[in-house]
């Protein structure tokens, strides 16, 4: 069975909605992706659609929403994007903070920059996950 993996940020409008999509792209072969958040945003940060859309062909308006941690089914692997604040706790089997800056309200190019570290970060860990580097 494919582990479960939870990207996840404060609002879950931005960074984690980026991660979700770009796991399912990327890696959905080794793990299923989620996102999830402490609080709820009506919309997810349409800066973050636009790139997505642009660089991916992927509309993550059309497939995802804001959720709640509670939304989530039992994870395996917790990603935490980088809170500036104190970043949600979940509990699983392995957690890892990817420390990422919140592009919000920022140029594209900060968007693109984030869309391809989030990018790098799936790819490595879809391979630590397969080689076993982590333990589940």
């Amino acid at each position: 069975m494919k582990p479960k993996v939870a990207f996840i940020c404060v609002h879950n409008s931005c960074r984690s909605q980026m991660a979700e999509a770009l796991g399912k792209l990327f890696a959905d072969d080794i793990f299923e992706s989620y996102s999830a958040g402490t609080e709820l945003r009506p919309n997810i940060n349409q800066d973050a659609v636009r790139i997505m859309k642009g660089l991916y062909n992927i509309d993550i308006n059309e497939t995802q929403k804001s959720k709640l941690l509670n939304d989530l089914p039992k994870i395996d692997i917790v990603v935490k994007m980088g809170c500036n604040v104190v970043c949600p706790f979940l509990p699983s089997k392995y957690e890892e903070d990817w420390g990422l800056e919140d592009p919000s309200g920022k140029s594209d190019d900060e968007f693109i920059k984030t869309a391809k570290a989030i990018e790098e970060k799936i790819k490595d860990l879809a391979k630590r996950i397969e080689n076993k580097k982590i333990k589940l």
